[in-house]
Formats: structure tokens, C-alpha cells, sequence
């Protein structure tokens, strides 16, 4: 019971990686606070990452409620395909307003919930596209590879702080589930295209969600109590080439 009492927000939860966590940390024992859109259906907070108002909303409420928070999970995240010249303006505002935005706001506004826990902990979801680049992922590139910078200096920043708030991203390759669905659903192939996605990686296979999860729920944990500023990266190992 890894996260045994332990109350965890996470963002971008009815998605994929979002419904594997939830239940890991449950597993682990823990308290999963699931937060979306208000419009994608049923959770304890609606949540539009984008929104400073939002994020301090939710803030009060889990206050209220909870009274504190020893985790964070900022999950939510969109992908458009498209290299430089094809990405619209709109597209790569919307991408990095959810990505990157959505990330920065909300470090930025937990912190007061996690000063009163006794291990806070903040885990990022980036991508392996945030470490290596891909010719038709422009927007998601950028925004993914911010999470990853923003992540080393919110670790910084919270090594200061007492308690001491960590802070690590995590890396997944292609992963099983809604956001690959829906990269390759507009290919004229969409099983040859999941075949070349699963082809990318050494061990042959895409992702499985619990695998993501399971990565966060160690860096939750105490048992990750001197891992902070890190990159976890689960990518069967597409980059390790």
C-alpha cells in the first residue's frame, strides 16, 4: 500500500492514462481526486487546465474538502499532428494552452495544498517526443519538452521549500488507448498505421496504461523519496537507439 492515506489530484482523468492511474493510486491505497472538463463526464472536480480561475477553484475546494493534498498528477494533455509549416497557429496555442499552460498553473497553485502534507509530490506527464523530436509533431514537441524543463525547475525550487515538494516527469513512447486512436484514426490504414507505431519499438509492442501508472505511483511514494528533477521514461525502449 504504497500511497496508503495519501490524496492525489489528477488531471485529465476520464482519459486513458488518466482511468489507469486513478485506479493504481486507489490500489496503492491512496485517495484519487479525478479531475476533467466539466462536459466529458462524471468526476469530483471539473477542471479546465487552461484556466487560472479554475485551478484556484479547485484549490479552495479540495481545501475544503480534503484539507490538504500529498499529490499531483498532471496528466492532461492533447496531441495534433503536423510539422511546422502545416501547424496552424490556432493548433499550436491550443496544444501548448493544455500542455504547458495547464502544467505551469497547476504547480503553480497546489503548492499551498502540498506545503501541508508531510511528502508532497509532484508528478508531470511528458512524452518521449519531449526528449526527441519528430518532424510532424511540432506543437506536442515543444509543449511536451517545456513540461520537461519546467518539471527540473519546479524540483529545484521545491528542494527549498520544507516540507520538500518533489517534482518529476515521465516519459511515455506510444501507449494503448484514446490519444494513439486518435493520431492515427485519419491515416487511410489505421491497423498498418498501429502496426508501424508498435514496429518504433525495440520490445515490439505499443504501451499498456498500467505500465504509466504504475511508474507514477512509485514516484508518489516514499519510495521514490530522493528521486526529484528526474525523467522516467517508459518507452519500451524507442530512444535508448
Amino acid at each position: 500500500m504504497l500511497l496508503e492515506g495519501r490524496i492525489v489530484l489528477i488531471t485529465g482523468a476520464l482519459g486513458t492514462l488518466g482511468r489507469a492511474m486513478g485506479e493504481a493510486i486507489e490500489a496503492a491505497g491512496g485517495t484519487a481526486i479525478r479531475s476533467d472538463l466539466g462536459d466529458r463526464g462524471s468526476v469530483e472536480l471539473a477542471l479546465d487546465v487552461t484556466r487560472e480561475e479554475d485551478w484556484r477553484a479547485a484549490m479552495e475546494i479540495i481545501d475544503r474538502t480534503w484539507g490538504r493534498l500529498d499529490g499531483l498528477v498532471n496528466n492532461a494533455g492533447i496531441a495534433t499532428a503536423g510539422d511546422v509549416a502545416e501547424t496552424s497557429f490556432a493548433d499550436w496555442r491550443r496544444v501548448m494552452a493544455v500542455n504547458a499552460d495547464g502544467v505551469f498553473l497547476g504547480c503553480k497553485y497546489a503548492l499551498g495544498l502540498l506545503a501541508k502534507s508531510t511528502a508532497p509530490s509532484i508528478v508531470n506527464i511528458s512524452s518521449v517526443s519531449g526528449i526527441v523530436g519528430g518532424a510532424n509533431l511540432a506543437a506536442y514537441n515543444a509543449s511536451k519538452g517545456a513540461v520537461r524543463l519546467l518539471t527540473k525547475s519546479v524540483a529545484l525550487s521545491g528542494a527549498r521549500r520544507r516540507p520538500v515538494v518533489r517534482c518529476n516527469s515521465v516519459h511515455p513512447a506510444f501507449i494503448e488507448g484514446d490519444m494513439v486512436d486518435g493520431l492515427i484514426k485519419t491515416r487511410p490504414d489505421p491497423a498498418k498505421a498501429r502496426a508501424r507505431l508498435a514496429a518504433q519499438i525495440p520490445i515490439g509492442r505499443l504501451g499498456r496504461p498500467n505500465e504509466v501508472a504504475s511508474a507514477v505511483v512509485w514516484l508518489l511514494s516514499d519510495a521514490s523519496a530522493f528521486t526529484t528533477g528526474s525523467e522516467v521514461v517508459v518507452d519500451g525502449g524507442l530512444i535508448a537507439g
